[in-house]
């Protein structure tokens, strides 16, 4: 479903050319949950945002769900990131102006690939499906943190992509209901999504069926987890 081939990204600093990533060859299967692991400046978010097509590789390619993102223009690339990849964010950005259905709905308008008559009904079904269809009609301040970040994942589903990435999802909740959306992610992973999170938490890290450790924009030690079997 991923892979990345060669890939580095330099960014230009006043102080010159920072390399956020370095070489990094990667393949991740149809229906794995990965982890990817390391200290703050490590690249975890840069290579999330490639996997995304938020950012580009300075060389090498990244190919998803059979795009290799690099040959794609910027209208084209926002055009298939909006069928293929869900993202979740560590503090929600929800609209603020919207209710919890309209947040839902905006990708759907965006990539019109569902018909407008069937949106309201498409966001409800994937609210029931994270447990939070009776706030539907809310506005984003309404909920708690929790329960925003379940509207989050139900927004990045709102298009059924086949690849969800989140970029530190629990950093931003206590552990109980960090741990309820872990376990939300596990059964979106049986459901048949590929689902890549950035975490620094190395104990939630072991419990994904792979982690990746990034140190210095280097992958160092893919790892199988030793509650792999959880997530599946």
């Amino acid at each position: 479903m991923i892979t990345l081939a060669q890939v580095t990204k330099n960014y230009d600093t006043p102080a010159g050319e920072y390399p956020a990533l370095c070489g990094v060859d990667l393949e991740i299967a149809a229906g794995e949950f990965v982890a990817i692991v390391g200290k703050s400046g490590s690249g975890k978010s840069t290579l999330l945002n490639l996997i995304a097509g938020i950012d580009r590789p300075s060389t090498g390619n990244v190919v998803v769900n059979g795009a290799n993102l690099r040959e794609l223009s910027e209208n084209r690339l926002a055009a298939w990131r909006g069928k293929n990849v869900g993202l979740v964010f560590q503090f929600f950005q929800l609209m603020p102006t919207l209710t919890v259905a309209e947040n839902v709905m905006l990708p759907m308008d965006f990539a019109r690939i569902i018909p407008p008559r069937e949106r309201r009904a498409r966001a409800l079904e994937l609210l029931h499906s994270v447990g939070i269809d009776g706030h539907a009609d809310k506005l984003p301040s309404g909920l708690s943190g929790g329960e925003q970040q379940r509207v989050a994942i139900a927004r990045a589903l709102a298009n059924d992509p086949p690849v969800v990435l989140a970029d530190e999802p629990t950093g931003n909740l206590d552990s109980t209901t960090g741990e309820a959306i872990f376990s939300l992610f596990a059964s979106l992973v049986r459901g048949g999504k590929t689902i890549v999170v950035v975490t620094h938490d190395r104990d939630i890290a072991e419990r994904f069926t792979r982690a990746i450790e990034l140190v210095d924009g280097t992958m160092v030690s893919p790892t199988t987890g030793e509650l792999a079997g959880r997530a599946r």
